[in-house]
C-alpha cells in the first residue's frame, strides 16, 4: 500500500516508514554510514497540471536543532517534505544530499500524518522495521525494547498496533521510523486531530529524538507547537518561502508582513 498522492507519481524509497510497504520483504544489507546533510534545495520547484506546488524555493536544512515549517494549507510544506526526503523530484532546479544528487535515503526516515499499522503487535511493527533496515536478528529484541521505550510504549508491546489510540499509533510509526538510525527524520503534522495529552507525548518523543543529534524537519499548524520545538523556523504560502529565521527572531521580530499577520492570527489570502 503506498502513500496516497492526488498530483504526482511517488518515487520508490526505502526510507519510507515501513508501514506503507507491507508486502516489503526484509533483508540484510550493509547500513551505510555516508553523511546527508546538508540537504540544499536550490531554486527547486514542482509544478503539476501546470500548477506551482512548490516555486523556486531555495533552503539548506543542516544539522542542529528542529527546523518546523508553518503556514496556511496548500502553502506546499508537504510537498517541501516529500522533495527533502527524495519521494518526488523536482520539476526544476535541484535537491542534494551532502553534495550529492540521487542519494540513496539510506539515513532519512518519514512519518506520515496518518500511519498504517502492519497487521501484528506494536513489538512487531517495530520487529519488522529492524528487519527493513538491516539490524541482526540478535540485536533486534534489545532494540524493539529500547524503540518501545524512547516513545513511550513499554508494556504495550503485545498489543495490536491497530487497537491502538491514535497518538499511541503516530509514536509507534515514531519508533519504525527511527529503526533506521536516521540522521534526518520528516515528520507530517504529527499531531494533528490529537488531543493535548497526545499532543504532549509526541512533543516529548520530538525533543528526545532531537537531543540525541537527529534533524528534525517537520510541518505544523500549531504555532504553539512551533513555539516549543522549533530551532528554527520556515513559513510558507503559495508554495513559496515567506520568512524563515531562528524560532526566538521569527517570533519576536518578524520582518515581513505575512509573518506578522500570521502570527497574528490573521489569515493568508
Amino acid at each position: 500500500m503506498r502513500a496516497p498522492l492526488e498530483h504526482f507519481q511517488e518515487k520508490a524509497c526505502p526510507g519510507l516508514d515501513p508501514g506503507w510497504e507491507p508486502v516489503f520483504r526484509p533483508k540484510m544489507r550493509p547500513r551505510n554510514k555516508a553523511s546527508e546533510l546538508p540537504i540544499v534545495l536550490e531554486d527547486a520547484s514542482v509544478l503539476a497540471s501546470g500548477l506551482a506546488l512548490l516555486d523556486r524555493v531555495s533552503l539548506v536544512l543542516a544539522p542542529g536543532a528542529p527546523t518546523v515549517l508553518i503556514g496556511p494549507n496548500g502553502a506546499g510544506k508537504t510537498t517541501l517534505i516529500r522533495l527533502a526526503m527524495g519521494l518526488i523530484a523536482p520539476s526544476r532546479g535541484r535537491v542534494t544530499w551532502a553534495g550529492r544528487e540521487d542519494a540513496a535515503p539510506t539515513r532519512r526516515a518519514i512519518v506520515f500524518q496518518r500511519p498504517v499499522m502492519l497487521r501484528r503487535s506494536a513489538a512487531g511493527n517495530v520487529r519488522y522495521a529492524l528487519a527493513a533496515a538491516g539490524v541482526a536478528r540478535t540485536e533486534r529484541e534489545r532494540r524493539v525494547g529500547a524503540l518501545l521505550a524512547l516513545v513511550g510504549l513499554e508494556g504495550l508491546g503485545g498489543r495490536p498496533a491497530r487497537k491502538l489510540s491514535a497518538g499511541e499509533q503516530q509514536r509507534l510509526a515514531l519508533a519504525r521510523a527511527l529503526a533506521r538510525e536516521p540522521e534526518v527524520l520528516f515528520l507530517d503534522e504529527p499531531t494533528a486531530s490529537l488531543d493535548p495529552a497526545a499532543t504532549k507525548s509526541i512533543e516529548d518523543v520530538v525533543r528526545a529524538v532531537a537531543a540525541r543529534g537527529i534533524k528534525v524537519v517537520m510541518s505544523t499548524h500549531d504555532l504553539g507547537e512551533a513555539r516549543r520545538l522549533a530551532g528554527e523556523v520556515v513559513l510558507m504560502h503559495r508554495g513559496r518561502i515567506i520568512e524563515r529565521g531562528p524560532a526566538e527572531t521569527f517570533f519576536s521580530a518578524p520582518t515581513t508582513a505575512e509573518a506578522r499577520r500570521f502570527i497574528d492570527g490573521e489569515l493568508l489570502l
